[in-house]
């Protein structure tokens, strides 16, 4: 049940988590304050359209907030959102639970 209408209400967790890609770049935006689509490339190791695409889920879902500076797209985990907010705490617990 996948409705992505600017809202997370409708969005299963097995959506959030459906793909090893999608979980690293949502990991990656959890523990570090904002980064950019390069640099998310680079930590994740995935091409450039794919995590563009997943990124693009992440904000139709409003998990992920989008900066814009000229050329430069800056994305951030949107605390704001409550589930959002949980799923960045959980991330945080366990991997500075397991020494990250």
């Amino acid at each position: 049940m996948l409705k992505t209408n600017n809202s997370s209400k409708y969005t299963n967790i097995e959506d959030i988590f459906s793909s090893r890609g999608r979980t690293k770049i949502i990991k990656l935006l959890a523990l570090r304050d904002e980064l950019n689509i390069s640099k998310i490339v680079e930590l994740s190791r995935l091409n450039h359209l794919s995590v563009k695409n997943h990124l693009i889920f992440f904000k139709e879902i409003d998990f992920v907030q989008e900066k814009k500076f000229g050329r430069i797209r800056i994305y951030r985990f949107k605390t704001e959102n409550l589930k959002a907010k949980a799923l960045k705490n959980l991330i945080e617990y366990w991997e500075y639970d397991n020494g990250l």
